[in-house]
C-alpha cells in the first residue's frame, strides 16, 4: 500500500503543480504579490494531498517566534517537501536558489516574475557579493529572504556542513535570523519515491537578534537547528521505530555534496 500511495501522490502532486502553472499564468500580469498567491495554493493542495492520500501529516511549531517585515529565514533542507510547506507562513519572501532553475519552461517565468535571487555558484565569493546585494534590497523592501544554510538537501541525522553564505549575510545586512528544524526527510527522502505516513514537523525556533560576531552567530545557528533537528527526529522514531534505519543511513553518510531541489 505505501507503494501505491506514493505512486499516486506523486502522479496527483506534479499533475496539480502542472495545471496550476498553466492556469495561474495570467497571475503574473499582476505581480508578484499574485504569484505568491498561487504559490501558497500550490502549497496548501500538495500538504492536503500528502495527509489524504499517504496519512503524512504536518506540524508547524514556533509559529510564534515570525517576526514581521524584514528577516533572514534560516531553514534546514531535508526534501522537497519544506520547499512547498514553508510556503505557508512566508507572506512576501525571496529564496537564494541556483541560477539554472529560472531557466525551466514556465516554473522559471514564476522565479522571475516574483522577483527570487538566482545565483551562479561557480561565481565564488562574487556570488556571496551578488547574494548580500541582492538581499539587502529585499529586505529594505520589508521582505523575508530564504536561506538554506547547508545550501542542499541534507539527510537526517547526517553530519552538519554548514556554508559561509548564511553568515555573510547576517553581517551583512544586519538583521535578525529566524532558524528552523524539520525532519521532512525521515518522510519525504531526498531523490525517493515514497511518501512514508507519520507526523513532518517544521519547527521556527527563536530569533537570534542581530550584533553577534560572525564566529558566534555561525556556531550558535548550527547548533541551535542541529539541536532541534535532533530532538524532532528522536521524536519521529519513538513513534515509528522503523524511521531509526533512515537516521542510520544519514549518519554513516560521508556527507557528501548533493545537488539541491
Amino acid at each position: 500500500m505505501l507503494t501505491t500511495r506514493s505512486l499516486l501522490f506523486n502522479a496527483l502532486f506534479y499533475l496539480n503543480l502542472l495545471v496550476l502553472m498553466i492556469i495561474g499564468l495570467p497571475t503574473m500580469l499582476f505581480g508578484r504579490k499574485a504569484v505568491f498567491a498561487l504559490a501558497r495554493l500550490w502549497g496548501a493542495i500538495s500538504v492536503w494531498l500528502l495527509e489524504k492520500i499517504c496519512g503524512l501529516r504536518l506540524e508547524y511549531r514556533g509559529v510564534e517566534n515570525i517576526l514581521p517585515g524584514a528577516i533572514l529565514i534560516a531553514a534546514k533542507h531535508q526534501s522537497f517537501l519544506e520547499t512547498f510547506s514553508l510556503l505557508k507562513y512566508a507572506p512576501d519572501f525571496a529564496i537564494i536558489l541556483k541560477r539554472q532553475l529560472t531557466y525551466v519552461p514556465l516554473f522559471g517565468l514564476y522565479l522571475i516574475v516574483s522577483k527570487q535571487i538566482a545565483i551562479d555558484r561557480a561565481r565564488g565569493r562574487q556570488a556571496l557579493q551578488q547574494i548580500a546585494g541582492a538581499a539587502k534590497s529585499v529586505f529594505a523592501a520589508g521582505r523575508q529572504v530564504f536561506i538554506y544554510p547547508e545550501g542542499t538537501r541534507r539527510l537526517p541525522g547526517a553530519p552538519p556542513k554548514y556554508k559561509q553564505g548564511v553568515t555573510a549575510l547576517y553581517m551583512e545586512t544586519g538583521v535578525a535570523c529566524l532558524p528552523v528544524a524539520v525532519n521532512t526527510g525521515l518522510f519525504w527522502r531526498r531523490r525517493g519515491f515514497l511518501r512514508r505516513p507519520g507526523l513532518a514537523v517544521i519547527e521556527y525556533l527563536p530569533v537570534i537578534a542581530p550584533g553577534l560576531g560572525r564566529a558566534e552567530f555561525s556556531k550558535h545557528l548550527q547548533s541551535t537547528i542541529e539541536t532541534a533537528c535532533d530532538r524532532l527526529n528522536a521524536e519521529a522514531v519513538k513513534e515509528d521505530p522503523s524511521l531509526a534505519a533512515v537516521l542510520a543511513e544519514g549518519a554513516s553518510s560521508d556527507a557528501e555534496t548533493l545537488r539541491s531541489s
